[in-house]
């Protein structure tokens, strides 16, 4: 299994997967490019191109297929990669994403985030990209999930954020990805997701022609991190019907 971070963190957001999810698969869990020292390189703002680094590091691993899947901007590859690379794949895994394309507004917000970041630094993911990307009952609850979610977002190079959205913002819609994939796929997705909430969810997951929902409890946008027990247990469960 390949696991794609979502933004603006990096693989570290996986720790308890790599652990949790060891006995029932081989778990991969890759920095896209410009999160956790991988280099950005020169490439114009891209899924397609984050999708065809998953594509290689497979290649590198001597995987022919994978279930493939993300949290976030991690599905937004992944939907990328179901479009480019439908052939390597055994599953999909789509956690707190969405399939439709960003709105007018929401492609210039990322934009004014990406020239902030690039003039200013990452404050503004602090004050603005940060608080929503957890569910309330974390904020209230859960202070050490908060503040390791805080830290990985300080710790995003701000030219791989600006790539990043400006990548996302470019992205089309991926319902038709979704209706055309020949193998299951799981939408997870925290009750408590303010960015991309259950609705979104379950759209999602009727589109694709063996769909599976699963909605966890007390989590929000990062539901890996806050609740992890269920989010392994959803997987887990996953990955073992597809053997």
């Amino acid at each position: 299994m390949v696991l794609l971070h979502a933004f603006p963190l990096s693989s570290s957001m996986w720790q308890a997967q790599r652990e949790g999810l060891a006995p029932a698969c081989k778990v991969i869990t890759p920095d896209l490019r410009g999160f956790g020292g991988t280099p950005l390189g020169d490439d114009a703002p891209s899924l397609d191109v984050m999708a065809d680094d998953v594509a290689r590091l497979l290649d590198g691993e001597g995987i022919e297929r994978a279930v493939v899947g993300g949290q976030s901007m991690g599905g937004y590859v992944t939907m990328a990669f179901c479009r480019r690379h439908a052939d390597r794949l055994l599953g999909v895994l789509l956690a707190d994403t969405k399939a439709a394309a960003d709105p007018p507004p929401a492609r210039s917000n990322r934009e004014r985030i990406a020239e902030a970041v690039l003039r200013d630094g990452s404050g503004i993911l602090v004050d603005e990209v940060l608080p929503p990307q957890l569910g309330v009952t974390t904020r209230r609850r859960r202070p050490m999930v908060a503040g390791r979610v805080r830290g990985l977002v300080l710790a995003a190079p701000p030219p791989a954020v600006a790539w990043a959205q400006r990548a996302m913002a470019a992205r089309p819609d991926s319902f038709d990805t979704l209706r055309a994939l020949k193998v299951p796929a799981l939408v997870i997705v925290g009750d408590e997701d303010e960015l991309s909430p259950p609705s979104e969810a379950e759209a999602m997951a009727a589109a694709v022609p063996d769909g599976r929902l699963v909605v966890i409890g007390e989590a929000g946008h990062l539901s890996a991190m806050e609740h992890p027990e269920a989010f392994n247990r959803a997987v887990a469960d996953f990955v073992r019907s597809l053997t």
